[in-house]
Order: structure tokens, then sequence, then C-alpha cells
């Protein structure tokens, strides 16, 4: 792998100021743990960003794109060419990802990591191309060392260019979801078919050709076993530089909010490169894929939301976020027993 200089990732522990985090939340007018899961979440945003009265400010929706070599071997049930015209879709404002964004006040960047097209410039996309589309991995790496690299030191500079303290992850990019399998099978250990879902929306007999497709894949790479190895060997150049972009995220201790099965296999790589990665991680929601919620367990994450959800894009995400925003609200302005002249006798 070429020299790629990773940032450093601190252990966020701190006795002190969890001590006042949860001293703030148990002193709210309201039974202690009343608020179950938005608890936990409050107590998890102030520890990220250091704060016992914690302020989302300019969250980011990033969205990275790209195309795979792979899908030519009928491991999705759409085209390639979908790829580029749901880029299109993103930026004309009609997809998923992008009603939600403007419905929540996500700032809302569109990547174009190695999309098989070119686009015109305009507001909220970016071009950082690697190449037009990884190599098929079952004949070869996605990607050489060297993009690789190139495409983790993209997402960095991406995040460090935009403002905010809350990263919200997204993708797209048809045959990623066999990607995600790949990197879960190879880096955790489970049996690639466990990891192997629909997609796109393959049917009984499309998902069994998909789960031999990524066993001969892997059995093929079998010697690729570090983080960026695997990620090399299977790609895309979009799940590269949202490994990237997480990794330069957590060295910010902005908060992370992990989208569905794609991106969180990006958090999957950027752990196991940076073992603290995972502290600065939300997820919004466990999807219909079957590998995600193996995935988040790995992680230690509990998802916020379970809704089928197996639309990518950052949408589950954007849906989360309110999640997020209630929950520092609850943290900085509701009352305490004191402040509100309550008797908290019983409220335990």
């Amino acid at each position: 792998m070429p020299l790629l200089t990773l940032p450093a990732i601190t252990d966020l522990h701190d006795d002190a100021l969890a001590g006042r985090l949860q001293h703030a939340i148990d002193n709210k007018t309201k039974p202690l743990g009343a608020l179950g899961k938005i608890e936990a979440l409050a107590l998890r945003i102030g520890a990220i960003l250091g704060d016992a009265a914690p302020v989302l400010v300019q969250p980011q929706m990033l969205v990275c794109a790209a195309d795979h070599g792979l899908a030519a071997r009928g491991v999705s049930a759409f085209p390639s060419d979908v790829t580029w015209q749901m880029v299109e879709n993103f930026l004309a404002g009609g997809a998923a990802v992008s009603v939600l964004a403007r419905q929540h006040g996500l700032a809302l960047t569109v990547v174009d990591c190695g999309v098989r097209r070119d686009f015109a410039p305009r507001d909220g996309l970016v071009v950082r191309k690697v190449a037009a589309g990884t190599a098929d991995a079952s004949a070869g790496p996605a990607m050489t060392a060297a993009q690789c690299a190139e495409a983790i030191g993209n997402g960095m500079a991406v995040v460090r260019a935009l403002p905010g303290n809350a990263l919200l992850l997204g993708e797209m990019g048809i045959g990623n979801s066999s990607v995600a399998a790949m990197l879960l099978a190879r880096l955790v250990g489970h049996d690639v078919e466990a990891c192997t879902g629909a997609g796109t929306g393959l049917d009984a007999a499309g998902r069994a050709h998909k789960a031999r497709v990524l066993r001969d894949v892997l059995a093929l790479h079998a010697g690729a076993t570090s983080p960026l190895d695997a990620l090399a060997a299977f790609g895309g150049f979009e799940v590269a530089t949202l490994v990237g972009a997480v990794l330069q995220a957590a060295e910010e201790r902005r908060v992370i909010v992990l989208d569905g099965f794609i991106a969180s296999a990006a958090v999957l790589v950027a752990q196991a490169l940076r073992p603290n990665v995972a502290q600065r991680c939300v997820a919004a929601h466990v999807s219909a894929e079957p590998g995600h919620a193996l995935l988040l367990a790995h992680l230690g994450l509990d998802p916020l939301l379970h809704l089928d959800l197996r639309l990518g894009e950052g949408s589950g995400a954007a849906l989360a976020w309110p999640l997020l925003e209630s929950a520092c609200v609850i943290l900085r302005d509701m009352a305490s027993f004191e402040s509100a002249g309550v008797d908290r006798k019983g409220a335990a």
C-alpha cells in the first residue's frame, strides 16, 4: 500500500465528562431512564462533542458514488447505468435523500468517486474520480493499492473542506452491497452467505447466484486479510472514499451517523484501522440486509430505527437525524427537578 498517513483517533473515555452527562440526564424532570435510548443517544453525542450541553451545527450529508466492475457478474438486480442516473437524481433534488436532506436542513454533498460518466459542474457536486469504475474483483483486485490510498485521501480532504460537527454517511453504486458483504466476511469472519442479501431487489435465485460469485471472489483474494488489502481487493472507490471521510471526521470529533450496510462497511474498515472510530458513531438504523445487523453487532452499535430500509443513499441517516437533535435539546433545555421545583420523590 503506498504511503498514506492516517489520522490518530484518540480514546474519548472521560470519566469526569461522563459523570456530568449522566448527572444531567438523570436529574431531568422524568423517572430515571424513562426516555430510553434517547438518553443513551444524548450521552453519546455529549461524549463525542466533549460537551455536557451539546449543539449540533451545520450537519453534512455526504453521498459518495462509484461504479463496480463486479456488477457485470449479475450481482445486482439493476444495471450499472443506474449509478450515474441516480447521481443526476441526487443533484436534481428528486431522490429520497435529497428530499429528506431538504426537510431536515442537511447540507447535501455528492462526490463522484469513480462513476463511469462525467457530470456537468454544479452546486453540491464534488469530483474526486479515481477512475471510471473499479475493475472486476472476480478477475483481480478491484483497486490497485495506489487507487485505494488515493480514494481514502480524497475522503479525508472532502471532509476537511466541510463545516459542521456532524457527518451523515450515504452512498450510491450498483454492486456495492457485494463489497460490503465481502468486507464483513473477510474482516469479521462470517460466512459470506450470511452476509449476502437481496441488495437492490434480487429474488432467491439471484441472491444464491450472488453468494456463489462472492464466495469465488473471496477465494481468489484469500491473501487479502488486512483491512486495506481487503478494501483494495473487493472495492470500491466510494467505500474507500467513505473510509477516509470517517477517519477524518473521527479525528475532528464530529458525530458520524451511519446509514445502511455499505456505509457501515466503510466504518468497519475505518474501525479496523483505528480502533476508537466507533466511539464517534451513531447507527441510524438496521437495514433489511442480513449482514447489516451482524456488522453493527461487531461494532457494538445499537441502531435507533428498525424500518426494514434497504435504499442506501443516506436515507436512513436522514430519517434518524431528528432523534439526534431531540436528544441534544433534551440534554440542554429540559428542566431539572431543582430548576422546575418538582418533587423528585418516587421519580426513580
